[in-house]
């Protein structure tokens, strides 16, 4: 979708640290031969001491389809070459992307035979800014899920809408596909765009190409399982699933307990609920509008489902496919919790609590703490207090709810008949929020609600031992009740929240991880509500491009965060490359209404803000400023997942965790 390579100043940045002129194996070697035959474009390329392959590294002119593969190639859905103009010359040069890793590898090596150094790097460094000194340096892409062709240029590129203009005419002249459309990557080219387009020339922005594709893998793979056709209008209460089914999906839903794969005709972002769940469960993953027409006939068949970059393939599973696929299921996955602390009563502040405090007061709270006690500059959560393990266990043994959950824990059908499971935990449920909580409990949550969070209204959110986990993220599993107001919604919305252990989704899922139900402990964390101009998550990782190290995957939508993981509506997505302060656009948010506080308590919809937009490059660079500073308070090996709030022009982290990658 957007360009494939991470920015060019962070490799360039990275090539001078390590002093390396090349990141791929034998780089170095090849770059030199092409400088040696630049004259006529051609470098000796040896694969081995026994075999070469006479190549020519550039061309001045695409002239057909087989020239295009030869210098081109595919990431992912996209085929993408690569060129450089001479600006004084007016020469262009499409260069062979399989040999050159980056533009600058040919414009030094090659062009300019110069040596990797500062003041050579800050030189050719100029050429992204608006004046070009000596060269332009752009892609051409073939996006094959709706077959359009575009050109573009690097998102920290600063290019003028006249060197726009001077590319398309240098492009008409020497490539094959002819009348390729301008593609915007960053929001200060979409702005030139405009001026562009009153020249006459063709503009499609990255919004637009996500949003026509009929087609979007979310998690490549392959599974064998039930193909359970989802009618359309199903109520979310009424979905229910067996481990073996794949699911066809012909609405957006919020969340679902584990299948062994997921097809949707609708279809929004990575980071929905559904999409975070099916990558955990490692299963397959699309998004495809045209599914039901092509594999609704196939429904209560056991079939083979695969996903790959580029199609989503369906048909009747063979007997040995179905074998290979239950000894793949029979495997255990197993996941310990933290041992609690149930001696702990304590109503402490965010301020008081470490990361090791979760053996009280669960993950989400001690993760939290950590970051308020670490003092950091510039970053800023929302006051709060955690509410221990030991007040839940107090309320279940205060009204038998304990024996209640033993005897269904134990009785036969729960692990064997999903109908029987769902409504003995919907009964427990709602036993659990019925059951009176303790007055003296109440009043004390109440007062400190209104002396150390002045009063208003607050989000009461859930926080587990059994989320936030090596392989086990627990994302959605949970309830959260926000803009809570008044005593008797605090104490009701408490035990919701306690009652949302045991939500059916949050029991598949952690039986799938072999996670005892008997170790899990529900938490609460009571925090001040923030009414959010905007919301959503931050991923400290590129999740487009696996190979880009500085980039962070943005998810934002307009009101309160719910929306952007419940998967409803495509979110506004962009790539911040944190090297270069580089905004790359991925889609835009297509939501009419939004969520906002409603003053007597709980939310309301209203209109969007028309024709604004969200992550602006200042407001992203505002919050990956933020998150960089986390990163040492968390494992480094792993990325992070953060859910922030926009409120005017301050950003609130509210959940910050390790994020959980696949893996069988």
């Amino acid at each position: 979708m957007a360009h494939p390579f991470p920015s060019p100043r962070g490799e360039l940045r990275d090539r001078l640290q390590d002093g390396s002129p090349g990141r791929r194996g034998g780089l170095a070697a090849r770059v030199a031969a092409a400088a040696l035959t630049v004259a006529v474009g051609v470098a000796v390329v040896t694969a081995t001491p026994a075999a070469a392959d006479e190549r020519r590294v550039w061309v001045k002119a695409v002239a057909d389809a087989p020239t295009w593969e030869h210098y081109s190639r595919r990431l992912n859905a996209d085929q993408f070459g690569k060129f450089v103009i001479d600006v004084r010359s007016n020469a262009i040069y499409y260069i062979d992307v399989n040999l050159f890793e980056l533009h600058a590898d040919f414009v030094l090596g090659v062009l300019l035979q110069q040596a990797w150094t500062a003041d050579n790097i800050r030189e050719y460094n100029k050429n992204y800014e608006r004046d070009k000194p000596r060269f332009i340096l752009g892609y051409v892409t073939h996006h094959t899920k709706i077959d359009r062709w575009v050109f573009s240029f690097w998102e920290g590129d600063k290019i003028a809408a006249a060197d726009v203009l001077r590319v398309k005419r240098r492009l008409d002249e020497s490539f094959f596909v002819k009348h390729l459309a301008f593609r915007p990557d960053s929001p200060a080219q979409e702005k030139m765009a405009k001026e562009v387009a009153r020249k006459g020339v063709k503009v499609v922005t990255n919004d637009e190409i996500y949003k026509a594709a009929d087609f979007q893998a979310f998690h490549k793979g392959w599974s064998v399982g039930r193909l359970k056709v989802v009618p359309v209008g199903t109520p979310y209460e009424d979905l229910l699933f067996d481990r073996g089914d794949i699911v066809l999906l012909q609405e957006s839903y919020p969340d679902i307990s584990p299948v062994s794969g997921v097809l949707a005709t609708t279809f929004s972002t990575p980071l929905s609920h559904v999409n975070l769940r099916a990558a955990s469960w490692d299963v397959p993953n699309a998004g495809y509008k045209k599914a039901r027409e092509e594999f609704g006939a196939l429904d209560g068949t056991i079939v083979h489902y695969q996903v790959t970059d580029s199609r989503v393939a369906m048909r009747e599973a063979t007997a040995a496919e179905i074998a290979t696929w239950e000894a793949e299921r029979a495997r255990v996955r197993t996941v310990e919790v933290p041992a609690v602390d149930l001696a702990e009563a304590r109503l402490a502040m965010l301020g008081k609590l470490r990361k090791h405090d979760v053996r009280a007061y669960g993950t989400k709270t001690a993760n939290l703490g950590e970051i308020v006690s670490a003092g950091l500059r510039d970053v800023h959560v929302p006051a709060g207090f955690g509410v221990p393990f030991a007040y839940y266990v107090r309320h279940l043994r205060a009204h038998g709810l304990d024996r209640r959950i033993e005897a269904m824990l134990t009785d036969p059908r729960f692990a064997g008949d999903v109908a029987w499971r769902k409504r003995a935990l919907e009964e427990l449920r709602a036993a659990i929020v019925a059951a009176p909580l303790e007055p003296a409990v109440l009043d004390t949550l109440y007062k400190r609600v209104r002396l150390k969070l002045g009063g208003k209204g607050v989000f009461v959110r859930s926080s587990t031992n059994a989320e936030d986990l090596p392989g086990f993220n627990g994302a959605g599993l949970y309830d959260t009740v926000p803009n809570v107001r008044g005593k008797a919604a605090l104490g009701t919305a408490v035990k919701q929240v306690w009652a949302s252990l045991w939500n059916l989704r949050a029991v598949d899922e952690r039986a799938l991880f072999g996670i005892d139900h008997r170790k899990v402990y529900a938490a609460v964390m009571i925090q001040v509500g923030v009414p959010a101009t905007a919301a959503g998550v931050l991923i400290s990782t590129n999740l487009w491009d696996e190979r880009d190290d500085d980039g962070f995957t943005i998810n934002a939508k307009w009101g309160l965060g719910m929306r952007v993981v419940e998967g409803q509506r495509i979110p506004e997505q962009i790539i911040f490359d944190a090297t270069n302060d580089g905004t790359r656009i991925i889609s835009r948010a297509d939501d009419a209404t939004m969520l906002v506080f409603d003053p007597a308590g709980g939310i309301q919809e209203i209109a969007v803000p028309a024709g604004e937009i969200i992550l602006t490059e200042a407001r992203a660079k505002r919050l990956v400023t933020a998150v960089q500073q986390l990163v040492p308070l968390f494992d480094r090996r792993a990325p992070l997942d953060v859910e922030w709030v926009l409120e005017g022009e301050t950003m609130w982290i509210v959940q910050a965790r390790p994020f959980v990658r696949a893996g069988r």
